[in-house]
């Protein structure tokens, strides 16, 4: 059993996957071919904002969205400890500070009550500017944005949504990648919409972010390649992947019901040996990871792996522990939630082709 399977998700879109990648090699435009303007003009459909604009990953995409807000030393960006290094890896890139900020128990995603906290924190030391905060889609519940930008606008923050887990999910039907000023995501090929290499993607409804992500991505170019006006990255999406993710976001809104099934399946039958995901009303999540909460852990675990069940851990060390992040002098009781879901959350196979056999012997093993 595969924790992600690919492979039957490559088997059913066969024809076409190749169809789409022959037709590239046909007409040879590799780099910003017309796939990659095709596949940018659907996702922002998709998404419902005005721009969508691909770059070579999601990491690229969250570093165009400090390029684009200027961030730099001296400013505080916000972000969650309990994400992807990537997510602070950006902010400390710019030479800016990350503040770390708490998990909500129940969501895992980004706690707004210690958001807050943390901003007035940083106002009363007035050491950093407070620039920014990231929020993640963790695990494909988008976070609580309702909340998150009433606290940006109070404090003139601007908001930044990695929705690289979140594509696909919603709140009271606004979806993933429409939140905040802007939004990132990854195309990363164990994503909810994964490409076949790495990819991602920056949506804002703001037509002076949406230059400057284009200008920025190709070398910070003016009117043509060669007409550099700043300083800026190359970070394009080839055009084979933008063809291949055509094809993959065509099947997406199926997968999504899939996802959603069985993660419905999952929790239905697991609620009684463990702690479930919790989406709120209104919320759809698209099921990056579906992820327990174990008091112990390891056994579980080693359960799953004596029936030839894989399980992942996402993610087992917080950014505040991380050894890159060591001087920024945080503790586990500055950060208690999270770093309590780092030593108990595992995940199960999730992916839109796993059938009914394969999930009954999932759920068999806490019978």
């Amino acid at each position: 059993m595969q924790f992600i399977d690919l492979a039957a998700q490559y088997q059913q879109l066969k024809q076409r996957i190749d169809k789409r990648i022959q037709d590239v090699l046909n007409h040879g435009n590799y780099i910003m071919g017309p796939e990659v303007e095709q596949l940018e003009q659907k996702l922002a459909d998709y998404v419902g904002v005005k721009h969508c604009i691909s770059c070579a990953n999601g990491t690229d995409a969250l570093q165009l969205a400090m390029m684009a807000l200027d961030i730099k030393p001296g400013d505080a960006v916000f972000c969650p400890t309990f994400t992807f290094f990537a997510t602070a890896e950006v902010v400390a890139y710019a030479g800016a500070t990350p503040v770390f900020v708490d998990s909500d128990a129940r969501t895992f995603n980004i706690c707004p009550q210690d958001l807050e906290r943390r901003i007035q924190q940083v106002i009363a030391e007035g050491k950093l500017t407070p620039r920014a905060i990231i929020a993640v889609d963790l695990f494909g519940l988008p976070a609580n944005y309702p909340e998150l930008q009433r606290i940006a606008d109070k404090y003139q923050l601007k908001l930044i949504e990695d929705a690289a887990q979140g594509f696909g999910g919603e709140i009271n039907g606004k979806r993933a990648g429409s939140f905040g000023d802007m939004a990132t995501t990854s195309f990363f090929p164990a994503k909810p919409l994964g490409c076949y290499g790495d990819g991602g993607a920056i949506f804002t409804n703001n037509d002076d972010y949406a230059a400057l992500f284009r200008s920025y991505r190709v070398h910070g170019k003016g009117k043509d390649k060669y007409d550099n006006v700043r300083i800026g990255i190359n970070s394009r999406l080839d055009t084979i992947q933008a063809a291949i993710l055509l094809e993959k976001l065509a099947v997406f809104p199926k997968e999504l019901i899939a996802r959603n099934k069985a993660a419905a399946h999952y929790s239905e039958t697991l609620a009684g040996n463990y702690i479930t995901p919790f989406v709120p009303q209104g919320y759809l999540s698209s099921w990056a990871q579906y992820t327990l909460i174990s008091e112990n852990r390891d056994a579980a675990m080693a359960s799953y792996k004596q029936l030839g069940i894989p399980t992942m851990i996402y993610y087992g060390t917080c950014m505040h522990q991380q050894t890159a992040f060591k001087a920024l002098n945080y503790t586990d009781a500055d950060l208690p939630v999270a770093s309590r879901l780092a030593k108990q959350v595992f995940s199960l196979p999730m992916h839109p082709y796993l059938d009914s056999t394969q999930q009954q012997h999932i759920v068999a093993v806490s019978a």
